[in-house]
């Protein structure tokens, strides 16, 4: 399970938690505007904006889990089981674009979210997978940019877009439901709340922190969206650079998931195997991982964007610790 995150200061940030119990050894992989990108469906792009985010790249080919392109535009896919469905290519009007291909295929295309939406609105996401080794994943996406963030989800009754007011998502259940039960904890507050339980009774605030009782702290992706949801929406951050991305991953670090919490097996456990956070506006992809929590950076703009070959950086995984009296 994982959750994505769009975030405003002085510029525009984007990156997700990946939570999984294995890593298929992604990379920070730059798609320079010459690489071609393939579609099963389509022609290929042979030209397109240049894309930076985390892949993991199949026979030079970049699976990825979330990137931005160098006009700001954003997007990520996270698991959504049980509810996402893929139909059948048909030879019609729309565009057949398998769940793989969808990254590329929006951010190699778009400047921003009134084109993206443009391209959605004749698009299917059929029912191919990338090989047998690598059947379909059930995803939903988010797209974003500074100004504003969809979901879409392909399900049994269609292809559904959503504007998405919190600028977050996790997994399940779908969207519409996720956004209604913020309306549960309405009454919450980063602030003290005064005792309406009775006045009969002298109910004394006895901790900081009290006007969030109640705010879920469990690992379920429904808990995981009211407390990012909270937690984004309540932010308060300086500007700078080194502020905006340092409060970022705070944000994502109050639902990040630790080895031993969520058991799937015998020795398996789900984790938040990396935390990214995309400088949309200057294409500088931070991350780090869950053993290493030093941030490492990849500028886009420092490659030569009109390259022909994919750029991957492997990640930094072992721990780092800086002794200071020795």
């Amino acid at each position: 399970m994982c959750t994505c995150l769009s975030f405003q200061t002085k510029d525009h940030y984007f990156g997700r938690n990946l939570d999984l119990e294995y890593s298929y050894q992604e990379s920070v992989t730059i798609t320079p505007r010459n690489y071609p990108l393939l579609f099963r469906q389509k022609a290929a792009l042979a030209s397109h904006y240049a894309i930076i985010g985390m892949a993991y790249v199949q026979d030079n080919y970049p699976l990825y889990y979330d990137a931005t392109n160098e006009c700001g535009l954003s997007m990520a896919g996270l698991n959504f089981p049980h509810y996402a469905y893929f139909e059948e290519p048909k030879k019609d009007e729309k565009d057949n674009i398998a769940p793989f291909e969808f990254i590329p295929w929006v951010l190699g295309q778009c400047r921003d979210l009134s084109e993206a939406k443009t391209l959605l609105s004749r698009l299917r996401l059929v029912n191919l997978a990338y090989s047998p080794k690598l059947p379909i994943t059930p995803l939903h996406w988010m797209i974003a940019s500074k100004e504003g963030s969809l979901v879409i989800e392909s399900v049994a009754e269609g292809l559904k877009v959503y504007e998405n007011p919190v600028g977050v998502m996790t997994n399940n259940p779908p969207f519409p439901l996720q956004l209604f039960r913020l309306n549960d904890y309405r009454a919450l507050s980063c602030e003290s709340r005064p005792n309406t339980f009775s006045p009969n009774l002298l109910l004394e605030e006895y901790s900081r922190g009290m006007g969030a009782m109640g705010l879920p702290g469990d690992l379920s992706s429904s808990s995981r969206f009211v407390r990012v949801a909270f937690t984004k929406m309540n932010s308060v951050s300086p500007v700078d650079e080194g502020s905006s991305v340092s409060q970022f991953f705070h944000i994502l670090g109050s639902v990040e998931q630790q080895r031993g919490c969520c058991r799937l097996g015998e020795n398996s456990y789900e984790i938040t195997i990396y935390s990214s956070c995309c400088n949309t506006d200057k294409g500088i992809y931070y991350y780090h991982t869950y053993d290493n929590s030093t941030i490492h950076a990849v500028d886009l703009h420092v490659e030569n964007l009109d390259a022909t070959n994919l750029m991957s950086y492997a990640l930094k995984r072992e721990p780092q610790i800086e002794f200071i009296n020795r």
